[in-house]
């Protein structure tokens, strides 16, 4: 009986021991897979650049984000990527992870539910309504973080499209004086301070950590979600594999570019009558109404009222 202890109690700690390692793998390998998104997104700050940061910037903003992260390890992890994604499409805001964003929904989740349910109790005074509208806020504010990322995906995603167009002209120019396409990208990044322009810097950046150019391009259609760009970015990499010339394909993808973009307005002119028949019929016609017909209520209730 000794012995069986002995060898289950062993069996255990070198159960305990992998599990351990395990979880430490996976964090070495979190902490590498973040220097290398950060590295790609910007330039990473010297310790003495650090401590020159402001006190909310050094001490604060990582201890938030530490708790955020804690709470959002709590949370089912089976759409990480997905929502890995959409952070990258609305352009990382606030620097946030996927852990860091699910512990946002939580936190922003279990605050509402307390304000709720102490609302609640003190104007019914009964527990089961205000464990009832507890319930019922921590589902309503868990969906306000990701309303609010949709949103910055939206506005991401129509800020690249309606930048493409000026982008792809200075391309051209560009891509005419002699430069090359990577060095193109470089200078549209530089001259312009977007959406579009953050994705050229980030692309160029990429190549100078060792990505090749085709990677690169398709890591920047990955993160933009943009149909225009990805038609613009697949065209030209087709046309740098079959040797077209690039500026050729860059005419032709401004030309198809700008008729697209008159289409696209056309289609918004279009559907302006449409837009404006509901608060037409439900604020202006009503108002109308009254200023016609208010002056002859009076006659028409004198009228009626001598009948």
């Amino acid at each position: 009986m000794v012995g069986i202890a002995l060898l289950a109690a062993q069996i255990g700690a070198l159960a305990v021991a992998c599990f351990w390692i395990g979880l430490s793998v996976r964090r070495q390998e979190r902490i590498a897979a973040r220097r290398i998104e950060q590295a790609a997104a910007g330039p990473l700050l010297s310790h003495s650049m650090e401590l020159q940061a402001p006190f909310m910037q050094r001490v604060v903003e990582p201890l938030i984000r530490g708790l955020l992260q804690r709470i959002g390890g709590l949370s089912p992890q089976r759409n990480l990527d997905k929502l890995r994604r959409q952070l990258l499409i609305a352009g990382s805001p606030y620097n946030l992870g996927p852990l860091d964003f699910l512990g946002l929904r939580i936190l922003v989740a279990l605050v509402g539910s307390g304000v709720l349910c102490a609302v609640f109790a003190s104007i019914s005074g009964s527990f089961v309504r205000a464990i009832l509208a507890g319930v019922v806020g921590a589902l309503l504010f868990a969906e306000l973080p990701s309303m609010w990322l949709h949103r910055k995906m939206k506005s991401r995603r129509k800020s690249i499209t309606l930048a493409l167009a000026d982008a792809l002209d200075m391309l051209t120019v560009c891509v005419d004086a002699g430069l090359g396409l990577e060095s193109a990208f470089l200078r549209i990044g530089q001259t312009w301070d977007h959406a579009l322009a953050e994705e050229f810097r980030r692309a160029v950046r990429e190549t100078g950590l060792g990505v090749s150019w085709r990677d690169a391009m398709r890591n920047m259609v990955y993160r933009t979600d943009v149909p225009e760009l990805s038609a613009l970015v697949a065209v030209l990499l087709q046309a740098d594999q079959l040797g077209f010339s690039i500026s050729d394909t860059l005419h032709a993808q401004a030309d198809q570019l700008r008729v697209k973009r008159r289409q696209r307005a056309q289609e918004i002119a279009r559907a302006a009558p449409l837009k404006m028949l509901f608060p037409m019929v439900l604020f202006i016609l009503p108002a109308t109404f009254a200023v016609i017909l208010g002056p002859a209520i009076p006659a028409i209730l004198e009228a009626f009222g001598g009948m």
